[in-house]
């Protein structure tokens, strides 16, 4: 009885441990944007230089990851350093001036 109490809880245990470990990684290794675990788990699932074991891990793995990466929504939200409006505001203004005649010096302006 006991045995079989301890093997459910170690069981439990390295499942929780190991729960959501791509968005974990992602987030501690500075990756930037909403659901970086869980793009990490997507692009690995489609590299052909992936092993099938690490595949079927990381399958395993996507579920929790994806879960984590939605508790950790607000936080992606909160340390980006940019909101829309100012990324479009930047993007005008590097057009204005990639698109701005400069006359030449010898030329007089109008």
């Amino acid at each position: 009885m006991m045995k079989n109490v301890l093997i459910k809880l170690t069981t439990f245990s390295a499942a929780v441990v190991l729960c959501g470990c791509s968005s974990v990684m992602s987030h501690t290794g500075g990756k930037e944007g909403t659901y970086p675990g869980t793009r990490a788990s997507a692009n690995m699932l489609t590299d052909d230089g992936t092993n099938w074991g690490t595949k079927s891990l990381v399958m395993l793995d996507m579920p929790f990851t994806a879960v984590v990466d939605t508790l950790l929504l607000p936080w992606d939200l909160f340390r980006t350093d940019k909101s829309v409006r100012s990324r479009v505001e930047q993007s005008e203004q590097e057009t204005l001036a990639t698109n701005a005649v400069i006359p030449p010096a010898d030329m007089p302006a109008r």
